[in-house]
């Protein structure tokens, strides 16, 4: 059986778990009790094995579904035989207590509440539960009024109550103005007895308050504003981390090898989730997710890990779940990340990137972070003319990245930016200017490939690579600069794919060029096209660029999420949804506004030392 496209699944989030919905009603993946716990529903893998709480109207097709407003609860319409029925399906949250900074706090259940506009339906729900990646069987016991599966920790309860035939079920006819309510508890395991409706109307009151923090009406304001709470749902309340995406192992090709587990933390374009936060009015969040890159960083000889735990742990081990087939039969299934170990030099400019935004905007960093933000600097003095695996992970041999370089000089700029903000005379800033001086040397001699006429992705190599399309958005050139105008053409002729009704898509690198040591192809980079239309502007480019923007940004589909990937035809691939291309989706609308006369976005990191 085909699983559904990857763009049909709704998700939600407490943002301390997040489930995603396929178009049937069935919750087919749910990590919890954190977004990084062992799967408890894992169909999206596993069409045979992999578990699902299912939810159908009798004789009804799909339902339509919609967000309500602009927060994380989904709506699903059915129109059945004999009744209309909806259902509301979210993962409760409240709203934080004064002074608590984490803007949405998460209860602890997945709630379904369903009601019976008009006629008379027969619902069934069935919860197919399978801890523990499908490795442990599930052993549900009756427990005062509710049922408990052991192996996950998981309650579950209703209204009416739902009986033990093998596996928890209801089956219920509902006439107009009935409601039926399923609660499954991962936290307090009263949850799961807890009635829906005040759950319910807690949980639209916290999105929608923190939603209006934001008074963003700009460019692709509506896209913006579902990025932004996708985004939120993303953000880890307990650490304040970012997940690059929820699931693991949903594939950058169908049926390849390129599947990885992305419910982790990534450095990359931490500048970019701060002063995203930042410009869209969320300070609170912005200095938690600044402060767990401060606090959990781990510098070994000045070893800089490129990836962290939700805790702050500094390694997971990589493995493989060979009894899952994996989504349409892409395998291996992995689960871990062998990342962690890797040396990716671009971290250190990605952290003091977002920390001078930080400190230009907020004005709150304490002497002991801007020196452990220092120590960053100076090793970047020490390493920036290393090899390293690069912005890409390439898992074959060390290569002289042009992008890690670019990012070199980013740490070193932003250090002595910093210093300067803080008025700080501790650090060494004539070594450092002296050092971003060569780095910056040694990008406009190897980076720039003259035969190619333009940047390209390794020191004296023709491949060309997407990630140097942030060379405007970083301030290492203009964008108008005839080198960055034909780096950009360059990219778009040989990594540019034409999207199906309009657009262009683009691919971070040529995977046979660059032999990054995987089989087969992978999809175009919604990251890199999003950075394409950003590029643009600074390049003077407006038409162009909204253009691109007004042809991506649809692809969302009617709930408006967006995976790793796409291809031609609009399929999306890779991990979902994903925060990369929802941040660079912010970020291009914000350079597009700045066009009509608003402030631009890259404007907050450039000013004079």
């Amino acid at each position: 059986m085909s699983p559904p496209p990857l763009g049909a699944y709704a998700f939600l989030s407490d943002c301390r778990t997040a489930a995603l919905l396929g178009p049937d009603g069935a919750v087919e993946w749910w990590c919890a009790p954190r977004f990084d716990a062992p799967a408890v529903f894992n169909r999206i893998l596993d069409r045979r094995i992999g578990g699902a709480f299912e939810l159908l109207v009798e004789g009804a097709g799909e339902p339509s579904r919609r967000y309500v407003g602009t927060s994380l609860v989904l709506e699903s319409r059915w129109e059945g035989p004999s009744g209309t029925v909806v259902a509301r399906d979210f993962l409760a949250v409240r709203a934080p207590e004064a002074g608590d900074g984490r803007g949405i706090v998460p209860v602890g259940v997945l709630v379904r509440r369903v009601t019976c506009e008009q006629g008379t339906a027969r619902i069934r729900a069935r919860v197919c539960a399978t801890p523990d990646h499908a490795r442990t069987p599930p052993r549900w016991t009756a427990v005062d009024g509710a049922l408990a599966e052991s192996a996950s920790g998981l309650v579950l309860g209703g209204d009416p109550a739902p009986v033990l035939r093998g596996e928890p079920c209801l089956d219920v006819v509902l006439d107009e103005g009935d409601v039926a309510e399923l609660r499954l508890a991962y936290g307090d395991p009263a949850l799961a007895r807890a009635p829906a409706g005040p759950l319910l109307d807690a949980t639209l009151g916290a999105w929608e308050a923190w939603s209006s923090r934001s008074g963003y009406d700009g460019v692709g304001a509506e896209h913006v504003r579902r990025s932004a709470v996708v985004l939120r749902g993303l953000l880890d309340s307990e650490s304040g981390a970012l997940l690059a995406a929820p699931t693991a192992s949903l594939p950058e090709w169908p049926g390849g090898e390129r599947n990885w587990d992305y419910r982790y933390v990534w450095h990359r374009d931490a500048a970019l989730v701060v002063l995203v936060l930042l410009r869209l009015g969320h300070p609170e969040e912005a200095g938690r997710y600044l402060r767990f890159l401060l606090r959990n960083w781990s510098s070994e000889h000045g070893h800089l890990r490129p990836m962290l735990t939700l805790d702050g742990g500094m390694r997971v081990a990589e493995e493989t779940l060979d009894h899952l087939e994996g989504y349409a039969g892409s395998r291996p299934v992995r689960i871990g990340n062998e990342a962690f170990d890797q040396v990716q030099l671009d971290v250190y400019g990605q952290v003091l990137d977002a920390a001078l935004v930080y400190q230009q905007v907020a004005g709150d960093l304490t002497p002991d972070e801007a020196a452990g933000l220092f120590a960053v600097v100076d090793a970047a003095c020490a390493r920036w003319r290393e090899p390293d695996h690069g912005i890409w992970e390439v898992r074959t041999r060390l290569r002289h990245w042009t992008s890690s370089k670019l990012y070199a000089w980013v740490c070193l700029d932003r250090g002595v930016r910093l210093a300067a903000a803080l008025g700080d005379e501790r650090p060494p800033l004539d070594r450092w200017r002296s050092e971003r001086d060569a780095v910056r040397e040694s990008l406009l001699t190897h980076g720039y490939h003259p035969g190619v006429g333009a940047f390209t992705q390794v020191y004296g190599e023709p491949e060309l690579d997407a990630s140097l399309l942030r060379l405007p958005l970083l301030g290492f050139l203009d964008g108008r600069d005839p080198r960055v105008r034909a780096t950009l053409d360059r990219i778009d002729e040989r990594l540019g794919e034409p999207l199906a009704g309009g657009g262009r898509l683009i691919h971070r690198y040529d995977p046979g060029a660059t032999g990054d040591g995987l089989d087969g192809p992978e999809g175009a980079f919604l990251l890199c096209s999003f950075d394409m239309v950003s590029a643009l502007v600074l390049a003077g480019r407006t038409d162009d660029a909204r253009r691109r923007f007004a042809a991506l940004c649809p692809r969302g589909g009617p709930l408006g999420l967006f995976a790793e990937e796409m291809t031609g035809d609009g399929t999306m691939l890779g991990n979902y949804p994903q925060a990369f291309t929802h941040l660079a989706l912010i970020e291009a609308a914000l350079n597009l506004d700045a066009t009509d006369g608003a402030e631009a976005l890259h404007t907050w990191a450039k000013d004079a030392e």
